[in-house]
């Protein structure tokens, strides 16, 4: 019997990384994907380029405006601060982002008759961000028991978030150790990461070390390029 399973997809380093891990899990991955009026879309054209090239099954885009709320440097005119924030939530945390997210990929779970959502948020490295922290994953996971008729009916539904506990350079060896004939398309989601998902507002020495995570993680992919048949 096939055991689906949805995998929220960006096209980033973290969410290709989680494609490949629920395929290594034995689930056919159904990748979704968000355009809600962010101001950086590079990622979503990765995403619609390689979802399919990564193994999913379907790709959905699903469209919105959270331009109508704004709230956020992602999807506001409102400046990022170049100096970090410290340890206050930083301007380019999204309101309820990811329960958005997970509410729509909860739904299509239903549809499918999936009872397994990946979804690649990090608590190591999470940015002040609230909905990434294992408790917000827990809690949301039981929510989802309780709201759907699957979980009513009996059945578990499981929210994974496997890189939780992962550095950037630990999530693309992890990534790269599964699936050595995706590592071109991990190659260019790492370059991405190094090269456009620094949040300005991160505190200086966490953007460094980041910066100096993915440099390191972007070499072992392209080291394993060169050295493997893809």
């Amino acid at each position: 019997m096939e055991r689906k399973a949805v995998v929220l997809y960006s096209g980033g380093l973290d969410s290709t990384t989680c494609l490949a891990i629920a395929t290594s899990e034995g689930f056919s991955p159904y990748a979704v994907s968000f355009a809600y009026g962010q101001r950086h879309s590079y990622e979503l054209r990765v995403a619609k380029a390689n979802a399919r090239r990564m193994g999913a099954l379907e790709h959905l885009v699903v469209e919105f405006d959270l331009r109508l709320m704004g709230g956020s440097a992602l999807t506001a005119e409102i400046d990022v601060p170049k100096e970090g924030v410290g340890d206050a939530i930083p301007v380019t945390y999204v309101p309820a982002r990811n329960t958005i997210f997970l509410s729509f990929a909860l739904g299509w779970a239903e549809v499918l008759g999936a009872f397994d959502i990946y979804i690649g948020v990090n608590a190591l490295d999470y940015s002040g961000y609230p909905d990434c922290r294992p408790e917000y994953i827990a809690a949301y996971e039981a929510m989802a028991n309780l709201a759907t008729k699957a979980g009513v009916e009996g059945a578990t539904l499981r929210i994974h978030a496997p890189l939780q506990m992962l550095s950037k350079a630990d999530i693309i060896r992890r990534g790269a150790e599964l699936a050595h004939q995706r590592l071109r398309h991990l190659a260019r989601a790492a370059h991405t990461f190094a090269e456009l998902v620094q949040p300005l507002d991160m505190p200086p020495e966490r953007r460094a070390r980041n910066r100096l995570d993915a440099v390191e993680a972007a070499q072992v992919v392209e080291d394993l390029v060169d050295g493997a048949a893809v």
